[in-house]
């Protein structure tokens, strides 16, 4: 059987599936009969050593890994399994009021959590996360459900979902996801930058794909194509093995180009930079690579979190990546919650758009002790090198006033405290078309700006960017795409202020080229295009990709863009 869908990391997987569907319990009151009691007590105390085995063996493969931020928290979890008084309460529930035992954990943790959440203490608050998930792993051991992690897997695998969301992601196991398949989600959704960002093989949007297959059946994924194929016979197997080491061998051709500077045919010189989500070694070891990081995306490192990271958690992880860049310029982008990111531990505003909502810069500005808090860290942490401060979700030059002032505010609030902070560049990210049109006032303002065009053509063409049914809609060669862009670059330059783009786009091979023709001379993307982009622009001179942008926006539909963009790669 053949399934169709988008292909969004390149690579060929072949290995069993893993169906993830997340666990959500559902427990409804009931009783025991008291001759009971002592088997359901048996049940639970049962349940609770098997909470405690995973709990441990999490804490260890973390801690083994380098993880031992994460292991506390872990670690945490189990004393919560353990705690006295809620014990207590579960055995008194179980033994005196004859609660059956899953309902016995689901009202006292539930009542405790509860409790915790209404505290004026924000540290106290946020525990009651903890005691939730606590919860929600002791019921499931409880009704002998199957635990269905991606932190935790045992062997290569192609996880199948129906989406992946960035919780989903915060601790996954790279090591044994072989590929992703997920029945939503296009090019800039988070799964697909998620898999790009980590080599993985991927194909999005199949509707109805958890349905049609089960666990552990063993399945082909070919993410050169588009295509997931079950029932292969062994023949076939064989020939996508042979194409999975063909596509290997192109991509060490290509590999070779990773540690060579970016420069066009004609000598002319193109930073190239990393996007990356953490400061964790095997994010910051690939710096090497490239001349600068384009784009720290600090929404993981609250993410990856339990509660809303510290000021000196926050300082430790970007001053780790300053130092780690040895010199290169680092740009750490504020806060960008809300739209497909969200948080457990912060409630957010339900919207019916929530794309066009409360969301990133809003958010932040909204909230000003969660702003003052990241904008302190990140002053503090620039002492230790190069750093760029960059404010997503720009509409507005008022947007760029009060973001500055409360910069300025933090800024100050250190001094008042006697602490040291370093010197910083400002910038933007261009992502709303109404900021791109007001470029050079913009370039007034800042220091420099950042193209996003993952949100740029999704608010440039009025699409939902992970909505698989208006798929065809999201267009990134829509010409007005290059035309926005270029007048912007156009601004920029004209100020002297720099002008790089860290969406998708920029790690396009096809689509790079056309961007440096447009006067874009710093391009940032995950380290799986660093290599590819470099090659092909080595193959063209300026004036040829120059020539290449300038009929890219004279085209009048994406279809002409592309097919000028393909001709230009084969000449």
């Amino acid at each position: 059987m053949e399934y169709r869908g988008i292909a969004v990391s390149r690579g060929v997987a072949i290995a069993p599936v893993y169906l993830y569907r997340p666990w959500t319990p559902q427990v409804e009151e009931a009783l025991i009969e008291l001759a009971d009691a002592e088997s359901a007590l048996a049940d639970y105390y049962a349940a609770r050593q098997e909470a405690e085995a995973e709990l441990e063996a999490i804490c260890s493969r973390m801690e083994a890994e380098g993880e031992a931020d994460k292991a506390k928290i872990f670690a945490a979890h189990r004393e919560i399994l353990f705690d006295d008084g809620l014990c207590e309460e579960v055995e008194d529930a179980i033994r005196d009021e004859l609660y059956h035992p899953a309902y016995a954990v689901e009202s006292v943790y539930a009542a405790a959590a509860l409790m915790l959440s209404k505290s004026k203490d924000k540290l106290i608050s946020e525990r009651s996360v903890d005691i939730v998930d606590v919860k929600n792993r002791l019921l499931r051991c409880l009704l002998h459900e199957k635990a269905c992690s991606l932190s935790e897997l045992e062997r290569p695998v192609v996880v199948v979902a129906h989406d992946l969301l960035p919780s989903d992601t915060a601790t996954l196991d790279r090591k044994n996801v072989a590929g992703i398949v997920t029945e939503v989600g296009g090019v800039t959704s988070h799964s697909a930058i998620i898999a790009k960002s980590y080599g993985i093989p991927a194909v999005l949007g199949i509707p109805g794909i958890l349905d049609a297959l089960y666990d552990g059946e063993e399945v082909v994924l070919d993410a050169l194509e588009g295509r997931l194929l079950t029932g292969v016979s062994p023949e076939e197997t064989d020939a996508y093995r042979a194409k999975k080491e063909a596509f290997l061998a192109q991509q060490a051709v290509v590999s070779r180009f990773l540690d060579r500077p970016g420069l066009t045919k004609d000598g002319r010189s193109v930073k190239i930079g990393l996007n990356i989500g953490s400061a964790k070694a095997e994010e910051t070891d690939r710096l090497c690579h490239v001349d600068y990081v384009g784009l720290f995306r600090t929404e993981f490192l609250y993410m990856g979190s339990d509660h809303l990271p510290t000021e000196e958690e926050q300082y430790e992880a970007y001053r780790t990546v300053l130092e780690a860049g040895e010199g290169k310029e680092i740009i750490i982008r504020t806060l960008d919650i809300g739209g497909d990111k969200t948080l457990p531990y912060m409630e957010l505003p339900q919207e019916q758009n929530p794309f066009l909502g409360n969301r990133a810069l809003r958010l932040c500005l909204a909230n000003e002790a969660l702003f003052q808090t990241q904008l302190r860290a990140l002053l503090r942490a620039a002492v230790h090198g190069k750093l760029g401060i960059m404010f997503p979700m720009v509409a507005s030059m008022e947007d760029i006033y009060r973001a500055k002032e409360a910069l300025s505010k933090a800024r100050d609030s250190l001094a008042a405290d006697g602490v040291e902070a370093g010197e910083a560049k400002v910038g933007i990210m261009i992502e709303i078309p109404a900021v791109a049109l007001i470029a050079d006032a913009v370039a007034k303002e800042v220091d420099f700006v950042s193209v996003g065009t993952n949100d740029l053509c999704q608010y440039l063409t009025a699409t939902d960017r992970l909505n698989s049914a208006v798929t065809a809609y999201y267009q990134s060669y829509h010409p007005a795409m290059f035309r926005l862009m270029g007048y912007a670059a156009e601004q920029m330059n004209a100020a002297g202020k720099e002008i790089s783009v860290c969406g998708e786009l920029g790690g396009d091979p096809l689509a790079a080229p056309a961007l440096v023709g447009l006067g874009i001379s710093k391009l940032s993307m995950n380290v799986s295009s660093v290599a590819a982009v470099k090659k092909v622009l080595s193959e063209h001179t300026m004036a040829e990709m120059a020539a290449l942008s300038a009929a890219v926006r004279r085209a009048e539909s994406a279809g002409q863009v592309e097919s000028l963009l393909k001709e230009f790669a084969q000449e």
